[in-house]
């Protein structure tokens, strides 16, 4: 009555149940896509203004 699989199967019929990924569409986790892409476009930001300074100067 109170039996339950164990969790290592629950997760494995779990992930048997999802639809392949698409490859080049699907980013596994969503919050690491936004972390990913904050992070890179920080760097970039950052790159353009330490630009700006060195050029304003010189």
């Amino acid at each position: 009555m109170f039996y339950r699989k164990p969790l290592e199967e629950r997760i494995a019929e779990r992930v048997a149940a999802r639809k392949p990924l698409e490859e080049g569409k699907t980013f596994e986790h969503g919050p690491a896509k936004f972390v990913f892409v904050s992070l890179i476009v920080g760097v970039v930001v950052i790159h353009f203004v330490g630009l700006a300074i060195v050029m304003a100067f010189s």
